[in-house]
């Protein structure tokens, strides 16, 4: 997420980060994920796309899915979600400010997919 030179009133200054950065959030989400069996023997893959806000103490809330691959992958991409540490909220003049947070998670054969930084996208 760029700033902006003349950033709406509901505009982070600065990005929510996850602790140690894009590269230590893709590592995460790769050791957490657990292909579900179910998914695994009709050969399902692809992302999981998540929707979260990060609140002004970095704790996540309201995690939802926004563009599911199938129940059971769903419901892991939220479980993982559950176990993320909290973030380094996002900030505007100084000051933490709560910011929704999309992050695909990965089924399958795109379980080798890092998750990038152009792939993070910060409302």
């Amino acid at each position: 997420m760029q700033a902006q030179a003349r950033p709406a009133a509901n505009r982070p200054d600065v990005a929510p980060q996850f602790p140690g950065g894009q590269k230590a959030l893709g590592q995460f989400v790769q050791e957490q994920v657990q292909y579900p069996e179910a998914a695994r023997s009709k050969q399902l893959s692809g992302h999981v796309l998540t929707t979260f806000v990060v609140a002004t103490d970095g704790k996540l809330t309201q995690p939802k899915v926004v563009q599911g691959l199938s129940p059971e992958c769903d419901a892991e991409a939220l479980r993982v979600l559950s176990l993320m540490p909290a973030w380094k909220p996002a900030t505007r003049k100084g000051q933490p400010v709560a910011v929704q947070v999309q992050v695909p998670i990965p089924f399958g054969n795109s379980a080798t997919l890092q998750v990038e930084k152009s792939k993070v996208k910060f409302e």
